[in-house]
């Protein structure tokens, strides 16, 4: 009854930038922490960066001070501002939430992912 859906993927340069966007939908009474998580081909998923509903913001130290979150809780969105990318950033970047949809109710939603690709 939630939906995750991301935007912004694509190819650039290294050096470059993307700017990926999280939009939740559906049954949603208010979310709770967001954050972003990647996958390259091989790897495990991990964390990059996580936002908790008070503002509170942690990154994984491959990209602090290059990539920086942010939410709009007015429209459910959680974005990620990616700076000076690397070719190491190549990964499938996966959206992530903690949603109250009911009084009682209270789970983890993820997005489909979207392929962000750095060439040298």
């Amino acid at each position: 009854q939630v939906q995750l859906v991301e935007s912004g993927g694509g190819l650039v340069q290294a050096g470059g930038s993307l700017r990926l966007s999280c939009a939740a939908s559906g049954s949603i009474f208010s979310i709770g922490h967001m954050g972003w998580h990647r996958q390259a081909p091989g790897k495990p998923r991990e964390l990059i960066a996580a936002i908790t509903s008070g503002g509170s913001i942690n990154y994984v130290d491959s990209v602090k001070g290059r990539f920086t979150i942010s939410r709009d809780n007015a429209k459910n969105t959680v974005y990620l501002q990616m700076n000076s990318l690397k070719p190491e950033d190549t990964a499938v970047y996966y959206c992530n939430a903690g949603v109250t949809t009911t009084r009682w109710g209270y789970d983890n939603y993820w997005g489909q992912g979207t392929q962000v690709t750095v060439s040298s």
